[in-house]
């Protein structure tokens, strides 16, 4: 019997393994629709796109601080991924207009779902900000030392706990025998590991 985590929908409580490889993690499905919506510009496209069919010039207008360029390349990439159909209308000069294929409109769901949860949370994550920036402000000390968390004793006996000097690397032929300097605030129980999302 495998252990569900409470609250984790099925989908996302999958075994990924450990650790997960970079070749899988770039072929999973999910690392490529996140990569999709998780440019600039694809995301306001679709919610723009969801709204009705608009001509290039009206959508570029539409999008302050996009470039003609990046805009083109986004309305490609949507439409490369069956997102987005351009039409082309034989006039002089040619129009062009862009509308939500269904697979892009079945998009505008989960889209909503996240900028739902976004404004709900928003404020909860100013916060953790703020309360996070708090603790690594008071972490360092005022000469600019900042705290080593090795999780062991080093060889001449230091509190693993204790301020320390710059955290430094070990280089090639280092041979003081002492324990590399860890990188603050990484242990290997606090490495976040993607997975597939």
């Amino acid at each position: 019997m495998t252990d569900t985590p409470v609250g984790v929908p099925v989908a996302l409580a999958v075994d990924l393994g450990s650790p997960v490889s970079s070749e899988e993690h770039g072929n999973c499905p999910v690392t490529d629709l996140l990569r999709r919506v998780g440019d600039k510009w694809s995301v306001l496209v679709v919610v723009l796109l969801g709204q009705g069919t608009r001509r290039y010039n009206e959508l570029h207008r539409s999008i302050e601080g996009v470039s003609r360029r990046m805009l083109t390349r986004t309305l490609r990439t949507l439409e490369r991924d069956g997102l987005v159909t351009r039409t082309v209308f034989p006039t002089v000069p040619a129009t062009v207009e862009y509308a939500l294929s269904p697979l892009g409109a079945s998009l505008l769901t989960p889209i909503a779902t996240l900028a739902e949860w976004g404004v709900a949370h928003g404020q909860d994550i100013v916060s953790a900000r703020g309360a996070y920036d708090a603790r690594s402000a008071s972490d360092t000390a005022d000469d600019g030392r900042t705290p080593v968390t090795t999780g062991r004793t080093d060889s001449d006996g230091a509190d693993p706990e204790s301020w320390g000097p710059t955290p430094r690397r070990r280089t090639a032929g280092d041979t003081t025998g002492r324990t590399p300097w860890p990188t603050p605030g990484v242990t290997s129980s606090s490495r976040w590991t993607p997975g597939c999302a």
